[in-house]
C-alpha cells in the first residue's frame, strides 16, 4: 500500500439543525487542529445558549486520525458523543470538532431516539461544510551560500516546493514545505549539494 499524505477536513465553520417530538438539537462544525481549539469553541457555544439542556460534542484530529474525544454531557452513556464521532468516521473527516446543543421539548426520545437526533444533527452540519481534502506537509529549513543559489532553486521549482520564507545574504535560508511523500527525494537532492543545511522544523 501506498503512503497515503492526504487527509479530509472542513475548511470553515457549519451548522446542521434537526428537531423530533418538541426537541432542538443544533450541531456546530469547525476546523481545528490543536486539542486546546476545543474548550474555547465549546464555551464560546455555551455562551451562545445558556438555557440548552446539553452540549454534547466529539472531536477527532491528526492526518492519521489516531486522535478523539467524546463527552455526552449528561445524556445516556453512548447517546451523543459516539454517534457524533461516528458521523466524523463516515465522512472520513479529521481535525474536525462538531458539538451538537439540545433544547428539550418535553418528551423523552428514548436511546434510538437520542442516537439518531445527534447523528442526523451532525450529519446535516457536515453536509452543509465545505469538505475538502488536504496534504501532510513537512516543513524544513535548507541553509547554503548565496553562489549555490541557482541550483536551490532549481530543486525548488523541479520539485514544485512551497517557499513560505527566504532570506539572502552571503548565508542564505529558506524555510519550504515538503508533502510527506516527497521527503526522501527532496532532502537526497539537496543533500548532494556541498555544505548545505538541512534542518526539519514542524509537521503541518
Amino acid at each position: 500500500m501506498l503512503f497515503d499524505d492526504t487527509y479530509n477536513t472542513i475548511d470553515k465553520p457549519a451548522e446542521g439543525l434537526f428537531t423530533d417530538r418538541g426537541s432542538k438539537f443544533i450541531a456546530y462544525a469547525y476546523p481545528i487542529t490543536t486539542d486546546s481549539e476545543v474548550k474555547t469553541l465549546l464555551q464560546q457555544v455555551k455562551t451562545e445558549h445558556p438555557k440548552a439542556r446539553h452540549h454534547c460534542w466529539a472531536m477527532r484530529l491528526t492526518p492519521d486520525r489516531s486522535v478523539f474525544r467524546i463527552n455526552d454531557d449528561g445524556e445516556p452513556s453512548g447517546t451523543a458523543g459516539r454517534p457524533i464521532l461516528n458521523t466524523m468516521l463516515s465522512h472520513n473527516i479529521t481535525n474536525v470538532f462538531i458539538v451538537v446543543v439540545r433544547y428539550f421539548g418535553g418528551t423523552l426520545l428514548g436511546v434510538p431516539g437520542l442516537i439518531n437526533a445527534y447523528k442526523t444533527a451532525a450529519n446535516e452540519a457536515v453536509k452543509n461544510a465545505n469538505v475538502i481534502s488536504k496534504t501532510v506537509n513537512d516543513i524544513y529549513q535548507i541553509e547554503f551560500d548565496y553562489l549555490q543559489m541557482n541550483e536551490i532553486m532549481r530543486i525548488i521549482k523541479d520539485e514544485n516546493l512551497n517557499v513560505i520564507k527566504q532570506e539572502f545574504d552571503n548565508q542564505c535560508a529558506v524555510t519550504l514545505s515538503v508533502r510527506q511523500m516527497q521527503v526522501n527525494t527532496v532532502t537526497a537532492k539537496f543533500g548532494a549539494l556541498d555544505g548545505v543545511k538541512i534542518k526539519f522544523l514542524y509537521s503541518a
